[in-house]
This record gives C-alpha cells, sequence and structure tokens, in this order.
C-alpha cells in the first residue's frame, strides 16, 4: 500500500485477525452442546454432516496457510476425507481443526500480509490469490460461508438460533 505506516499495516493485520478469528469462534459456538449423533447427521439433501464441516475447515485452513502460503503441509495421520463425512470422532476432528488454525495464526502473525504465496491454488481463485492478505480474507469468506450452513442446520436439529462465541 503506497503510504502505509507500519502501524496501520499492524492494524489492518490485527483486524483481519479479529474477524477470522470471531468467524472459527461462530462456527465453534454454533456445534457447542450437540451430540455425537446430531454432530455426524446429515440434515440437508447433500448429505454432509456438522462433523464433516468442521473437517472441512481444517482442510481448508490446512490448505490455504500451509500448502499455498508456504509451499509445505506436514502429512495427515489419514487418507484424504470425504466429502460429507468423516469417520474420525468429534474428538479427533476438533482438536484437528483447532491445530490447524493455530498453524495457520502463526503463519499469520509471522509473515508480512503482502507475502506472495509459494503454492497456488487451482483456476480464478489461485489467479487472485497474490498475498497472505488475499488468503486471509478468503478464509474469513469460507470460515462464515460454512458458520451460516452450520447455524441452518443447527436450527433443523434442535430449533436454536442466535448461537455464536460470547
Amino acid at each position: 500500500m503506497i503510504g502505509t505506516t507500519g502501524a496501520t499495516v499492524d492494524e489492518e493485520k490485527s483486524a483481519l485477525a479479529m474477524f477470522l478469528d470471531a468467524q472459527r469462534g461462530a462456527v465453534l459456538a454454533i456445534l457447542e452442546g450437540l451430540d455425537d449423533v446430531a454432530l455426524t447427521t446429515p440434515v440437508l439433501p447433500s448429505g454432509w454432516t456438522p462433523l464433516a464441516m468442521v473437517e472441512h475447515l481444517g482442510y481448508a485452513e490446512r490448505h490455504w496457510f500451509q500448502e499455498i502460503l508456504t509451499g509445505h503441509a506436514d502429512p495427515l495421520p489419514w487418507a484424504d476425507p470425504a466429502p460429507f463425512t468423516t469417520p474420525r470422532s468429534p474428538s479427533e476432528v476438533f482438536a484437528f481443526y483447532r491445530e490447524q488454525c493455530e498453524r495457520s495464526d502463526a503463519a499469520l502473525a509471522s509473515l508480512p500480509l503482502s507475502t506472495a504465496p509459494v503454492g497456488r491454488h487451482p483456476g480464478w481463485l489461485g489467479e487472485e490469490t497474490t498475498d497472505l492478505r488475499r488468503i486471509v480474507l478468503h478464509m474469513i469468506e469460507e470460515t462464515a460461508r460454512h458458520a451460516g450452513h452450520l447455524d441452518a442446520v443447527r436450527e433443523l436439529l434442535d430449533g436454536k438460533t442466535g448461537l455464536g462465541p460470547r
């Protein structure tokens, strides 16, 4: 950014991190209190389960902040996921999600927003992903979109609405 001071860049990074963290918190808060049966119940015609959505979000964090940004991600202890379900337990999936978020946070904290990604996401989105700033913006959008899906599913499961981080 032309004429941007270090303080302004730090404020921008802080704001982006705050919004990403808020969306992650919404995902976890929406699902808080659901038992294993509810977490593994497909509600919508597409067949995905709330637990699989959390796993998907963990993969998205891993993909964007590790594979794309740094060009490397440690191997996973399991095979690639099924698109709509997961054989893993809620404790495994939530631990995976939190670990990927922590790794993403570490990358965000240690690199300037102008850092160009080492890897490349295929297609048009890869063409638009020119720096860490755009990766963070994409993850805010991705997480918010799926938090909305989870919010609707939670309402269908038990009628609860308005759930979010406290």
